[in-house]
């Protein structure tokens, strides 16, 4: 009988002093290359919004610059207290609303349609995505000119090949002419939102409630509606994270006459054609300050989406 020995465990490599600057070295090697990246983000994003910060502050006429001098919170408080200016933040309050509300009821109905299976389902789903797909100026043209015009326009052909009235759309619908043309192109983003929903349900749970005789309506209450409450929270806060800085549509349709400017498009009103710098910075701080809170909401919804799909996974 012969004796076995254990062989010496190979002694564990201590991390000394001396390899710790490699170590930071190699870490700063990986990241070397993204700082171009990260220097160009900082320099294009945030710098702006420093500048327009500080313009904010001034009483800043571009025609009188030697007049130039420091109001603290004078501009904010005057588009506070101004009546155009809370008018342009209450149309952007309800031309959202009412956008992003229609949007995802029309998109929910799409979503369940399309999530049913039919002959041609892939081609009608490209048809229905193709709104989102056309630029926002021309998407706002293409309704003012074929849709709204009221000589040419297709709505009116339609109303006279029917013997029904012809309308000037715009003209006496200003905030409804927009609010239609941004709900036909937000519609299918709302769409694809809801439909991924729809998809991710789970299919023995939806069939063990038909096999115990739930109706539809039952399934869609009790069942797909609760399922869907993150993605309508989460589309509802995406579109608004947009529709709130919505310019396109309103420059392009009314020009912000007839009572449709948003506080956007009063932005752009102080700024060029007023030469109020200092009032637009502070109009324009406000937009982004109102952004930023709706996308904080929006970031935690999608966390919790995705901490519930870890938990079924």
């Amino acid at each position: 009988m012969t004796a076995t020995t254990a062989a010496p465990r190979a002694a564990t490599p201590v991390p000394t002093r001396q390899n710790q600057p490699s170590a930071r070295l190699r870490a700063w090697a990986t990241r070397a290359p993204l700082l171009p990246a990260l220097i160009f983000m900082i320099a294009v994003t945030q710098l702006p919004f420093v500048a327009t910060l500080v313009i904010s502050f001034f009483d800043w006429n571009a025609l009188y610059p030697k007049a130039r001098k420091f109001t603290g919170f004078g501009n904010y408080q005057q588009v506070l207290s101004d009546a155009d200016l809370r008018h342009s933040v209450w149309t952007t309050i309800l031309l959202t609303a009412a956008v992003v509300l229609a949007s995802l009821v029309l998109g929910l109905g799409l979503a369940l349609l399309l999530d049913r299976k039919f002959r041609g389902r892939g081609v009608v789903r490209t048809l229905l995505i193709a709104p989102f797909l056309v630029v926002p100026v021309a998407a706002a043209l293409l309704w003012k000119h074929v849709l709204y015009n009221p000589e040419y326009g297709l709505l009116n052909g339609l109303l006279h090949y029917v013997g029904g009235p012809q309308p000037d759309w715009i003209s006496n619908t200003p905030l409804l002419a927009v609010e239609a043309s941004l709900i036909w192109q937000w519609t299918p983003f709302m769409m694809l939102i809801l439909l991924a929903g729809l998809q991710s349900r789970d299919s023995q749970q939806m069939e063990a409630a038909r096999v115990d005789g739930a109706s539809d309506w039952q399934i869609f209450r009790h069942l797909t509606l609760p399922h869907l409450r993150r993605y309508l929270e989460l589309g509802g806060l995406l579109g608004s994270i947009y529709i709130v800085q919505n310019f396109d549509a309103v420059f392009t349709i009314t020009s912000g006459g007839l009572g449709t400017a948003n506080l956007p498009y009063t932005v752009y009103q102080s700024f060029y054609q007023a030469h109020e710098n200092g009032l637009a910075s502070a109009a324009g701080v406000l937009v982004v300050i109102g952004s930023i809170v709706i996308a904080t909401f929006a970031l935690r919804v999608v966390s919790s989406l995705f901490r519930e799909e870890v938990g079924r996974a």
